[in-house]
């Protein structure tokens, strides 16, 4: 049986006992329904795995034990930033979930011309924080032990405006290069428009802050799906997808 993976948001020691937030606590006690003796594994961003054994478990608190720890480094040597325009609903926890399987770094969620999912104040502090949630959650399920940080939502002229991470790509259409006509490189930032794609004057500004069109194909993609595309096929040719790396 696959030994349970917990995200604890807090420093971890060894042989410390340490009290699982409530969310993971309901998730141990009452949804796996695991007791006193059970083995468990916790991860806090830190590239580590600490290796833990449940002291007492109910359906709302549960402490555990660390008895060892071990370096485990999962992440790819190519570092991708996605900046996602947001789209409605499961879409967007859909892209998230999927492109931390696939391993991007970081992700910034973008507002656009074309963005029909209209967030602000409370309303926007607290999809983040579910955002984020999504991402903790696909790095328990998929093994990574560094969680991508869900970056504060901005216009897509802010996020223009901010200091690349790594060579910029944005995914339209009717642009002419493709991802094989790429040079090696170290990071990319990945920038992918909502339902509809992005505005003519949208491609106009980023082709001004000299952002590499890049088309994935003869076929439109829906938002998710491009996002997905574009970052496995990075990680195919640059990455550690398909044993390239």
């Amino acid at each position: 049986m696959r030994v349970p993976r917990i995200y604890h948001p807090e420093p971890i020691s060894l042989q410390a006992e340490v009290a699982l937030t409530e969310d993971a606590a309901n998730h141990v006690g009452r949804v796996l329904r695991l007791r006193e003796g059970a083995p468990i594994d916790l991860f806090n961003g830190s590239n580590k795995v600490f290796h833990a054994t449940i002291v007492t478990a109910s359906k709302k608190n549960v402490l555990v034990k660390v008895q060892a720890e071990t370096l485990d480094n999962r992440e790819s040597p190519l570092a991708i930033h996605l900046a996602q325009g947001i789209s409605r609903g499961e879409r967007m926890d859909f892209v998230l979930q999927k492109s931390v399987e696939l391993g991007v770094a970081s992700i910034t969620p973008l507002f656009t011309e074309r963005c029909t999912v209209k967030l602000q104040g409370d309303r926007l502090t607290k999809r983040l924080e579910q955002w984020q949630r999504i991402v903790i959650s696909a790095c328990e399920q998929s093994g990574r032990n560094l969680v991508p940080e869900v970056r504060p939502a901005v216009t897509l002229a802010q996020w223009l405006a901010l200091e690349p991470l790594g060579q910029r790509l944005m995914l339209e259409p009717t642009a002419q290069q493709s991802l094989s006509g790429l040079t090696a490189q170290d990071a990319f930032e990945v920038l992918i428009g909502p339902e509809g794609g992005f505005s003519a004057q949208e491609v106009s500004l980023c082709e001004q802050f000299k952002c590499q069109g890049i088309q994935m194909g003869p076929r439109i993609l829906r938002t998710e799906t491009a996002a997905l595309t574009a970052i496995t096929a990075l990680q195919c040719q640059f990455g550690d997808l398909a044993g390239l790396r």
